[in-house]
């Protein structure tokens, strides 16, 4: 699947666009860490961008999200490992953790929406203003972004070896060069 194949089915799946940017978010964000790690970023890229193709499907039944997700890629040829990923990366399951792709995409995505809330109490209200510091300020106002899991977050120094500080700088370079896709 290419990447263009992958937004126009998002597109389908998904209508509202606060949704879709928050998968481009995902996207840069599993690319860079795709590259920091030596990995394949556009598979990493392609499981970002799809991990919650099914949101609006399962709203109203929380406990089926990524579980549809996975299925509906199998459906269309998604590698079984991407698939997996999509699968395991929402916590309600409790699903293991397998590869590092699952284990960076479980800690990535709710990164990506701290970040987002951090950016839009800047007065600018642009990520390009945006710096890792400010994002740490705010990872330790427990009333700043309640539904950005900061348990899930810092798993990315067990899971994936990488301080805290560290991941939420490459997540935030990542999101500063998607910027205008993300309207920030």
């Amino acid at each position: 699947m290419t990447r263009e194949q992958a937004l126009e089915l998002l597109k389908q799946n998904l209508y509202n666009q606060n949704l879709i940017k928050h998968c481009l978010a995902v996207e840069s964000a599993m690319k860079n860490l795709a590259r920091h790690f030596n990995e394949d970023e556009d598979k990493w890229g392609l499981v970002g961008l799809l991990h919650d193709i099914d949101y609006e499907k399962t709203k109203d039944n929380p406990s089926q999200h990524s579980i549809v997700g996975a299925q509906i890629l199998e459906g269309l040829g998604l590698d079984k490992e991407s698939c997996q990923a999509v699968r395991v990366h929402n916590e309600m399951h409790g699903l293991p953790l397998g590869t590092l792709m699952d284990k960076a995409l479980f800690a990535v995505d709710p990164l990506t929406g701290l970040i987002v809330a951090a950016t839009l109490v800047l007065p600018s209200k642009k990520i390009t203003d945006l710096t890792t510091e400010n994002v740490l300020n705010r990872f330790s106002e427990k009333s700043f972004a309640k539904g950005a899991n900061r348990e899930i977050i810092k798993k990315c120094e067990e899971l994936l070896d990488i301080k805290l500080e560290d991941f939420i700088d490459i997540t935030l370079k990542a999101m500063q060069t998607v910027n205008k896709d993300l309207g920030l």
